[in-house]
């Protein structure tokens, strides 16, 4: 096992395309690092970067304390999962999992002897004898997922291995991929554009946005303290809602509603020129409807469009003078299209944004 760092590593393809731009980012021997970031964020193009498959433009890639940019991408004790299965159809399981170690001269009893092991771990045993049009989608991820566990390698790179999957599967399958995690321990780097995966399988995440590193740190991190307007609407799921206020007397005001503020929340607004304008960010989860006079929170009065039956819990689409936001309330108070209600909001989980930055002013 072994570290990986991106020391001002930058990837460009021509003099306008920048797909990674200066990335500063060490993860750290065994730990699971999900890079994640919406579609062209320069995610993939890191993890290739790392793979050898991408030539780096600028700054040191390293392994361990070895420098790779020169390294050829069989010599770097690497395995990378894609996001296509890539099976050998013509081959069985065992032989598609043993490949790699046959290519490498390796000796026909530790071909076994891994294969075996890798198969015992992702329940293949039975299935060793099969050629990949008889597996499911589940299934041919598994093999995929033992052709990298059996190369026993420094680091494994995961490129979206999970967006083939029906969603039940998806499930099972990051379950797994977690389990395997902890069980081998080995440095791992996980992209995908999935905020649920990045949230529930690393131990940090570094959220990506136009080739620039945004944020790293753990998920509880990222969903309670974001660094930006970007982070904290990509981190969670309902996204979070955000809403223009203005500064009116130290305070703020959701159009004629004064908002109760924390003492941080409240300095930041008396720093801020009288009738200039904040974004202010809350998440659906912490909204709950009002009951009397409750103190402590911050009061958002609002109006019913939609009402989204989940079960024990209900999404409510609202207007909030002018601004549309969503609610993630239990459904026992039988929320009706129209009605005008009021949210409740914990006064300390009101974020501030400045709107032209874009930069939390309360993180």
């Amino acid at each position: 096992m072994a570290t990986v760092t991106f020391d001002h590593v930058s990837k460009r393809y021509g003099p306008e395309v920048v797909a990674v731009n200066d990335l500063n980012l060490e993860i750290q021997d065994g730990e699971f690092l999900v890079l994640v970031g919406p579609s062209g964020c320069g995610k993939t193009t890191a993890l290739r970067c790392v793979a050898g498959l991408e030539e780096i433009t600028d700054g040191q890639l390293r392994i361990g304390d070895r420098v790779v940019n020169d390294v050829a991408p069989k010599d770097r004790d690497i395995a990378m999962v894609f996001q296509s299965y890539a099976l050998y159809p013509h081959m069985s399981v065992f032989d598609n999992l043993a490949f790699g170690l046959k290519l490498r001269k390796t000796p026909k009893d530790q071909i076994k002897r891994r294969v075996d092991e890798a198969a015992k771990i992702l329940g293949l045993e039975r299935l060793l004898d099969r050629k990949p049009k008889a597996l499911s989608g589940g299934q041919r991820q598994r093999v995929a997922l033992g052709r990298a566990i059996v190369r026993e390698p420094e680091v494994f790179l995961m490129d979206e291995p999970l967006s083939n999957l029906d969603a039940k599967l998806r499930v099972e399958t990051r379950a797994n991929i977690a389990r395997l995690h902890q069980r081998l321990e080995t440095t791992t780097v996980y992209v995908t554009h999935d905020q649920v995966e990045a949230m529930t399988m690393g131990d940090r995440i570094a959220v990506m946005r136009d080739g620039l590193l945004q944020q790293v740190g753990s998920p509880q991190d990222l969903y309670e303290h974001p660094v930006n307007i970007f982070v904290a609407g990509f981190i969670g799921s309902p996204s979070m809602n955000f809403a223009t206020t203005q500064v009116d007397e130290g305070g703020l005001k959701l159009g004629e509603a004064r908002l109760e503020l924390s003492a941080k929340a409240a300095q930041v607004a008396a720093d801020r020129p009288r009738g200039s304008q904040v974004t202010i960010g809350f998440r659906p989860e912490h909204l709950e409807l009002l009951n009397g006079e409750d103190s402590g929170v911050v009061k958002i009065p609002a109006k019913v469009d939609v009402v989204e039956f989940l079960g024990n819990e209900e999404l409510l689409h609202a207007d909030a003078q002018g601004n549309e936001i969503v609610a993630l309330v239990s459904s026992d108070r039988r929320v009706k299209v129209g009605d005008l209600i009021d949210f409740a909001l914990p006064i300390d989980k009101l974020h501030i944004f400045d709107p032209e930055t874009e930069k939390s002013l309360t993180a």
